[in-house]
This record gives C-alpha cells, structure tokens and sequence, in this order.
C-alpha cells in the first residue's frame, strides 16, 4: 500500500525522484510502449473491434490498470516513487509550479509549439518524441489553446458531473445519449463550444502531444490521469448505493454494441485483468486529498 500525493504537495526531493524516474525509463527504452499501449487502445465509436482505453464503460478501470503497470516499473527504479495527480480545478495557470523547470517544464514556443524547457525538452536530450501521430520529435505543448482559447474545467462542473448516480448507460459509447457519468466525466456529452466538457478539456487545454491517441508523450498525461482516477474515487464515495461499473452483464448478441465493449467481470486486453477487480483502489493504493 503506498500513497498518491496532490502534486502541489510535493517535496522538492519528491518531485525530482519522479521526474528521474520517468527519464530513467525513458533512457532504458521502456517509457514508449506505454505511448504505443495507449494509442493502440484508442478506438472510436465509428472504427471497428473493441473500444477499450476511451468512449467505453472500460475508461476508468482500464487506465486505472494502466496506470498501476506504469507505476510498478517507476518504482522498480525508486520504490519510493508515486504518480501525483494534478488538481486542474485548483491549478489552473500556465504559471503553477506544475510547469516549473525542475517539474513539468513550461509551455510550448509559438513558432512551432516545441517545449523548450524543463526535464523533458528535446534540447535537454533527454526526451525524445519516438511514436507518436505527428512527425514532431521534440515534446509540444499549446496552452490554453490560443487559436481556439479555452480554459481548464471548474470545481462547479466536476461538482456537477460527480452528482450524476449512474455511472454509464446505453448505448456505452460517446454518444450524447450516453448520459452516465463515465461519459460526461471522459467528454463525450457536450458540444465543445458549449463547454462542459471535463477530461478531454484538458487534453485540448494542455495541446501538443496531449491531444491525440499518443498523449502518454507528455508526462504530464499521468497526473491528468491519477485525478481522473481519484474523482472516480470521490464518485464512489458520494453514490455508495450504485453500480461502481457498468454494463453488470455481457450485451445480447442483438445489441448494437455487442462486440465493441466489456461489462463487469469480462478481461480487459491486454492486461487480462476484469473491470471487478479493479473497483476498490485501496487494495492497492490510497490518495492524500488536500
């Protein structure tokens, strides 16, 4: 059992421990498979086969997986290593010692995107883009999204998303129909010029490599994603009357999404692990919430 700190929190040693460990595995060559999982995993509603990592019910418990897998290798390298989360209700700002050049480095340059400082810029040598969807080999960011300016989700509305009680419905995709939680909370429910719209916000607000299929380029993918693991916690918490996970059972054979999604107790590739065994995380962690 170990802990997972609120970034902000960190000690300055702390900080430095998990930014040499993500290098380290980066310069052992054992970072970019978690880029090639991820992307490999990204299906959408109109493609064919199995939606796994997103626009499916399997979006938290599969990157809770994810998650844990890339956690155990950092710590293979310093056990007292954890993923922080990143609170982007609460560290809003281009200016957050998030985006320090000890920590997360800064934005990209507006000439061509490029982050040219902190741990992770190409010109550091550290940090090379291997796979990804563009041709890039250096690390890009756009904050705020200047062409098109938008701004990091609010308290108010993940408030709003935690108080729905069911956590996903028919027909488990990305559907606006689809109203549960899992969707509203990945994205999916709300045209983007009406905002609302929460983890995918964040990916667009962050830019550069964030906003496709090979996000884990970024580093900062993993802090985006232990908050999007502990606001299923907190979701949990607050409706400990309903389902944790759904669909409960496989889909009919005549239900149009039969084939495409997991239900409760099937295994999710390419971990081999059921969405059931991954409902309590505190078989395996805990979160520090302040």
């Amino acid at each position: 059992m170990y802990t997972r700190m609120n970034q902000r929190n960190l000690t300055s040693d702390q900080r430095s421990r998990f930014v040499n460990a993500v290098l380290q595995l980066k310069h052992l060559g054992r970072y970019d498979k978690y880029v090639k999982l991820h992307a490999q995993y990204f299906a959408a509603d109109g493609e064919t086969g199995l939606r796994m990592a997103h626009m499916a019910p399997t979006f938290f418990p599969w990157h809770r997986q994810f998650l844990l897998v890339f956690e155990h290798e950092l710590q293979m390298i310093d056990p007292s290593v954890t993923i922080p989360y990143w609170d982007w209700t609460a560290d809003r700002s281009t200016t957050s010692a998030l985006w320090d050049d000890d920590f997360m480095g800064g934005d990209g340059r507006s000439s061509d995107g490029q982050v040219t400082s902190g741990p992770f810029a190409y010109r550091n040598g550290g940090w090379p883009i291997n796979f990804g969807v563009t041709k890039e080999k250096y690390l890009t960011r756009s904050m705020g999204r200047p062409d098109r300016p938008i701004v990091l989700p609010t308290s108010d509305e993940l408030s709003s998303a935690l108080s729905i009680s069911t956590y996903d419905t028919s027909p488990w995709n990305s559907a606006p129909g689809t109203r549960g939680f899992r969707n509203t909370i990945e994205g999916w429910t709300v045209d983007e010029s009406k905002g609302g719209y929460l983890h995918n916000r964040v990916h667009q607000w962050v830019g550069g490599q964030m906003t496709g299929g090979a996000s884990p380029n970024d580093p900062i993918f993993w802090l985006h994603h232990s908050f999007i693991d502990l606001i299923w916690v907190r979701w949990q918490r607050q409706h400990p009357n309903s389902a944790f996970y759904l669909p409960s059972r496989p889909l009919a054979a005549n239900d149009p999404q039969h084939g495409r999604l997991l239900s409760l107790d099937e295994p999710m590739p390419p971990f081999n692990v059921k969405p059931s065994t991954l409902l309590d995380h505190r078989r395996y962690y805990t979160y520090e919430e302040n």
